[in-house]
């Protein structure tokens, strides 16, 4: 099995998306860029002194203070180097974790279309993978690139007051050895890209096989699943291969610009010795200045290598950083909110529905489809009053989970109206909308943790009392009772450690523990047994008595206990009444619950849907 090939994508990361990464952190960058000069100055200060000894040597004793002198300027080179590197490094650091927090925020509050385009493993990896590569960025591309040319300018103003014919010699290597870099630093840029993308692939391949690795042992796809993700390993290879090759290039061109120079300088400096057009001290220096241009030409092509691979890095972050967040944020006030009853119409616990009262939802003529031209809901209008129980039935694909998701606002429609206690919820916040909402998906995620930890996670500072109402109220207590650390016993990854009824009961506590004013549950009853099937039916009937329910039912038993059941088929309401109207009035709703009397699954589409 071969990998896709990665598509090539135009990497228009320029510098001042690279300076507008070490914004915040300007005064350390700025502060590693002094230390870095101030050890340039030192060290071109120091071909100087050998300079003025070597002339001393020649007509009197040596000049011990001159010799102290460099062994100080050499130390404090050394001091000053090894302050840098620390700075730069600690600020890298928290660049990249500054990124890394921003990235995960954002990632969390994406608009729920995104989740649909981009695969979560190759999210995981530009928060991981991708910001890692800007540190190299920052410790040593950005601020060598500063430093490094300083350094080049000082060694080069020195050369030329000392020879500036060698200078000539020096220049045309340099200039040689930088065309060759400047040939290859696109391809760096569009490679470096590339190996972050094939490396984002096989990320997101591997945690898709790591999510299903009891359905991949039981299939025994192993060796698929390897090939499938070594597939992507080997492309990233490819690309991280082609990457390193161009790379390579980058050594050996500023060894012939700095190291060819320096033979060259050799040989023509020590001819002009003996001709007696230069001095052997100003030889000497100004092979010592070679020696202290190798650095930074050297760290200077090397820098701008690094800061090309790094611009592929944060073309993958800036393109998820530049897709719009949903709209409305929680508040604390929203959080806090959690903590006590939703009372959609004032009305006290226990007392019937008001006849007059706005519904908790309202779909009127709701049409919406995930892509454009493709309608999934076609003119949907249905009510839930207060603290009713409304079943949506309907086979596969008829649009019973998407009127869940614009329910809870996980996309808007793209026409007609949704109303939550008769205001237009697009008028509401969103946090504040779901604060008075509980949602129980069908495979129910558990967190990993303890059972505690994902009870109380809507609501975390519930009291003791409000846990023990929910946790009887979903017929967990047996559960609690059997397990040695109650409540504090660790749930496993994704709940593992608990059977799919277990889950799926902890779910609906934590749901009920917000006191919502609307309980979305999809399909409830698909991981009980028959006793806690009828247990979880008993639930229902109590908290239907505090808040309304929306159930997407498959089975008999869940449909026969709701006051009103919404036939929905193809994205459209065919039939609405109770269990037993329905059964009278309408065929299509017959043929179904046939299937669900019969233990077969509900039938695609009956010839006739009339009622």
């Amino acid at each position: 099995m071969t990998a896709e090939p990665v598509t090539p994508v135009e990497n228009d990361v320029g510098w001042r998306d690279i300076l507008t990464v070490v914004r915040g952190h300007g005064r350390w960058v700025a502060a590693g860029v002094v230390l870095t000069v101030a050890a340039s100055a030192l060290s071109l200060v120091q071909p100087l002194v050998v300079k003025r000894l070597i002339d001393a040597a020649g007509t009197g004793p040596i000049l011990w203070g001159l010799v102290g002198l460099l062994v100080v300027l050499f130390a404090g080179q050394a001091l000053l180097q090894a302050a840098t590197r620390y700075l730069l490094a600690r600020t890298s650091e928290g660049i990249v974790v500054g990124l890394r927090l921003n990235l995960i925020g954002h990632l969390l509050r994406l608009h729920m279309p995104a989740y649909d385009r981009y695969r979560i493993g190759d999210l995981i990896s530009r928060a991981g993978t991708d910001t890692a590569a800007l540190r190299r960025v920052i410790a040593e591309g950005f601020t060598d690139v500063v430093a490094g040319g300083i350094g080049v300018l000082g060694a080069v103003a020195f050369m030329i007051w000392l020879d500036w014919a060698l200078f000539l010699i020096v220049a045309t290597l340099i200039v040689v050895g930088g065309t060759i870099v400047l040939s290859v630093l696109r391809g760096i840029r569009s490679s470096s890209l590339r190996t972050q993308q094939a490396t984002g692939e096989m990320t997101a391949d591997l945690e898709r096989a790591l999510s299903a690795v009891r359905t991949i042992r039981a299939s025994q796809a192993e060796q698929r699943e390897t090939e499938r993700i070594g597939g992507r390993a080997r492309a990233a290879y490819a690309q991280g291969v082609r990457l390193a090759k161009l790379d390579a290039v980058v050594g050996p061109a500023s060894e012939l610009a700095v190291s060819g120079s320096f033979l060259a300088v050799l040989l023509v400096g020590g001819m002009r010795v003996t001709t007696g057009a230069t001095s052997v001290a100003d030889l000497v220096a100004f092979l010592l200045y070679m020696t202290y241009l190798a650095v930074p030409i050297g760290a200077l092509f090397m820098a701008v290598s690094a800061i090309q691979q790094g611009t592929g890095a944060l073309h993958r972050i800036n393109e998820i950083l530049d897709l719009p967040p949903e709209p409305g944020s929680a508040t604390s006030a929203v959080l806090a909110a959690r903590s006590r009853p939703v009372r959609v119409a004032g009305l006290p616990p226990g007392a019937r529905p008001n006849p007059g009262a706005a519904p908790v939802l309202e779909f009127r003529d709701v049409w919406f489809g995930y892509e454009p031209g493709r309608a999934v809901l076609r003119g949907v209008s249905f009510a839930v009053p207060e603290r009713s129980h409304i079943a949506l039935v309907g086979p596969s694909g008829a649009g019973k989970s998407t009127i869940f998701a614009l329910a809870e606002r996980f996309y808007d429609p793209d026409r007609g109206e949704i109303l939550f206690a008769g205001t237009d919820v697009r008028d509401i916040d969103r946090a504040e909308h779901r604060a008075r909402i509980g949602f129980v998906e069908q495979h129910c995620p558990i967190l990993h943790g303890t059972l505690r930890d994902n009870l109380l996670y809507t609501v975390p500072d519930a009291d003791e009392g409000k846990v023990e109402r929910v946790v009887a109220l979903a017929n967990l207590t047996e559960v609690l009772d059997r397990l040695p650390r109650g409540l504090d016993t660790p749930v496993g990854e994704h709940g593992m450690m608990l059977s799919g009824g277990e889950r799926q009961r902890l779910a609906i506590a934590r749901s009920l523990l917000s006191r919502p004013g609307l309980l979305l549950l999809d399909e409830p009853t698909s991981q009980l047994d028959p006793v806690n099937e009828a247990a979880l039916a008993a639930t229902l009937d109590q908290v239907a008595d505090e808040c309304a329910l929306l159930v997407i039912a498959h089975r008999y038993s869940t449909v026969r206990a709701a006051d009103r059941v919404i036939v929905l088929d193809r994205g459209e309401v065919v039939a609405a009444g109770s269990h037993d109207e329905l059964l009278d009035t309408s065929a299509y709703y017959r043929s179904l619950a046939a299937g669900w009397l019969d233990g077969s699954a509900p039938l695609p589409s009956a010839p006739s849907r009339t009622a």
